[in-house]
């Protein structure tokens, strides 16, 4: 009531399934609930006795509380949030909008750059990309346009798998081929191991193409990389290996894990995030596929500059949207013309930055420092150059900010050229 009363409210537009979405939570059986799942699972534990009174209760809490909630919220959002929603889409139009688009950028990034030099970064990054996916369209004797080649990647079945395991045993053999080869990159590897798992059929459907879940030394249990296996038509070949580094190895899966196995911080640093430097080292480690062996094949390569190139083209519609006017449809457009994502990608990616302003700028920002750091370290050390102990360095104090991360990379350098 507070937002409604101040003009503090989400765009419309990006409302419109959530009434559903909140009925679907509460007009089902309760036996079909989540939240009834831990009274299905093995209840053994209990005498036999109890099995059924605990089972009732369990009914009985969720319909009265939880499904009473829910209709409750269905209402208030239906009937009083979504009228009064606003119409535009952009951060700007809030009270103080500008600046707090401006703050959302900073905090996100974690760096000074404005929406206006973010933006050129992006347009930049884009043709600078873009060039490359030409000349591999050439490379391959493609005779047609971009728009042309994009369709022929879409419709050409030799470049999906039509059974749910066969996806999985390559995302596997994937990461098993990368393993090996993090020794020549990494002096300091995680003792916790990982695992390549499918996402759960009730959840598939709404959820990204894959997706990182940290495990625990404590609890003995290994991190996972989740794939989904539902629409194959939708999960090409050519962007697995991109894919499987960004969030296994070395990916998600070895930062977060070095991360977690720091001595000598506080907890917190072990757990924390910043945006900018766990997805920048995510994106940063697709592009240690080369490195690595990987995108011998001009379509997986392909694969990695379309994720690349996704990322660039936030940088562009994020601050078009948000501080300088754009329409829903130009920034669709934009991503149209530029990606080889399919309109409906397309459009979820579009109103998830209408509705989590700046964050999507966070993935490439935080690679380009990344690499503009490996740069200076290449540079300034010369034939001291190590890339695992700049690698060491990076992931050796857990994801910071990226102006501390360049702090860190300019004493390791000063220290070693010393030496």
């Amino acid at each position: 009531h507070e937002g409604i009363k101040e003009n503090i409210v989400h765009p419309k537009i990006v409302l419109q399934k959530v009434p559903d979405q909140i009925l679907t939570q509460h007009q089902i059986a309760v036996e079909k609930s989540p939240f009834y799942k831990p009274f299905k699972e093995d209840i053994s534990v209990l005498p036999e006795s109890l099995r059924s009174t605990y089972r009732n209760k369990g009914q009985t809490a969720i319909q009265k509380n939880i499904f009473t909630s829910y209709k409750k919220l269905y209402d208030f959002f239906l009937y009083t949030y979504l009228p009064n929603s606003r119409e535009n889409i952009s951060a700007a139009s809030l009270p103080n909008g500008n600046r707090f688009y401006e703050f959302k950028v900073k905090s996100y990034t974690t760096t000074n750059k404005t929406p206006q030099e973010i933006h050129e970064i992006g347009l930049s990054e884009v043709l600078r990309i873009r060039t490359e996916m030409d000349k591999i369209i050439k490379k391959v004797g493609f005779a047609g346009s971009f728009n042309d080649f994009i369709s022929y990647l879409r419709s050409n079945p030799d470049f999906y798998y039509n059974k749910p395991d066969d996806l999985l045993d390559a995302y596997r053999t994937i990461c098993k081929k990368a393993d090996p080869e993090l020794v020549k990159l990494f002096g300091k590897l995680p003792r916790l191991s990982y695992g390549v798992k499918p996402i759960p059929d009730f959840q598939a459907p709404a959820s990204p193409t894959a997706y990182y879940y940290s495990g625990s030394q404590k609890a003995r249990r290994p991190g996972y990389f989740w794939a989904n296996t539902y629409m194959l038509k939708t999960r090409p070949k050519y962007e697995m290996e991109a894919l499987s580094l960004h969030e296994a190895v070395p990916g998600h899966h070895l930062q977060i894990s070095i991360s977690q196995e720091l001595e000598n911080v506080p907890e917190f640093r072990k757990h924390g995030g910043f945006t900018a430097f766990s997805e920048g080292w995510g994106l940063y480690a697709e592009k240690l596929g080369e490195e690595m062996g990987f995108y011998k094949d001009p379509y997986s390569k392909f694969g990695q500059l379309t994720y690349e190139m996704w990322r660039a083209c936030r940088l562009v519609v994020d601050t078009g949207m948000h501080a300088f006017g754009w329409s829903r449809e130009r920034a669709i457009k934009y991503m149209s013309d530029n990606t080889a994502k399919t309109q409906n990608d397309i459009v979820v990616e579009i109103d998830r930055y209408i509705a989590w302003p700046g964050q999507a700028l966070a993935y490439k920002i935080g690679e380009l420092r990344i690499l503009e750091l490996r740069s200076l370290a290449e540079i300034t050390m010369g034939d001291k150059f190590d890339v695992r102990g700049f690698h060491d360095v990076v992931l050796g104090s857990g994801a910071v900010p990226l102006d501390v991360l360049e702090r860190h990379v300019k004493e390791y350098i000063a220290t070693n050229i010393s030496d």
